[in-house]
């Protein structure tokens, strides 16, 4: 079977969609706690960003 070819066109048009829906936010922890965030999300098969919409959604109802 052949590989589709993924085009530039195609990845453009979903880089002005991510760009026009959503905001980035950045934060910097100590690379121990950056490691464990990891090991925990991959060892409990979790988005990594799903655990940082949560807890921000988690705070905007409070």
């Amino acid at each position: 079977m052949a590989e589709k070819r993924k085009t530039k066109t195609s990845t453009e048009v979903k880089t002005r969609y991510n760009q026009k829906t959503y905001d980035v936010i950045a934060v910097r922890v100590p690379k121990e706690m950056a490691e464990a965030f990891k090991a925990k999300c991959t060892a409990e098969d979790i988005p990594q960003a799903q655990i940082i919409k949560r807890a921000i959604e988690e705070f905007l109802q409070q």
